[in-house]
């Protein structure tokens, strides 16, 4: 009941600031004080006060139980060796290649593409494309260079 009266009292010290502050012409500066001078009562209403203290206190409760309590070690050292071992087993796979992937034929049914119609490789040098060999470009190098390019 108190911390509802105080949140009150707090949410009306609020509203009597915005207010002063809108009759000075401040009409934005009044509408985000207001908006602030809301939040207790508007949590208190809520319970979301009363929910904040049990979470302090579940979390003091805690860090008591961590220093006074081997268990709690005991339970951060099987963590810790648990991230250990997902980490290297992720090292290991990348290292030998992949390991067992399934292959996409296998995974949807659909025949897998020929290694010939792969997706692009990532390009250098800003994105442009080598030219095939086949194809000459000195009619486009004499245009550029007439036109100064």
């Amino acid at each position: 009941m108190l911390t509802i009266t105080v949140c009150a009292a707090l949410s009306a010290a609020g509203l009597a600031v915005s207010f002063l502050t809108a009759y000075r012409r401040r009409f934005v500066k009044a509408t985000r004080l207001a908006a602030i001078s809301l939040l207790p009562i508007g949590l208190a209403m809520a319970g979301l006060i009363g929910l904040g203290g049990k979470v302090i206190q579940a979390f003091s409760s805690w860090a008591a139980d961590l220093v006074f309590k081997p268990t709690v070690w005991a339970g951060f050292a099987v963590l810790a060796l648990a991230v250990v071992l997902y980490l290297v087993a992720g090292f290991a796979q990348a290292r030998s290649g992949g390991g067992t992937r399934r292959e996409p034929a296998e995974a949807g049914g659909r025949p897998a593409a020929p290694p010939a119609a792969s997706p692009p490789a990532l390009r250098r040098g800003g994105g442009r494309e080598a030219a095939p060999a086949g194809e000459d470009f000195s009619d486009i190098e004499a245009i550029l260079k007439k036109h100064g390019i």
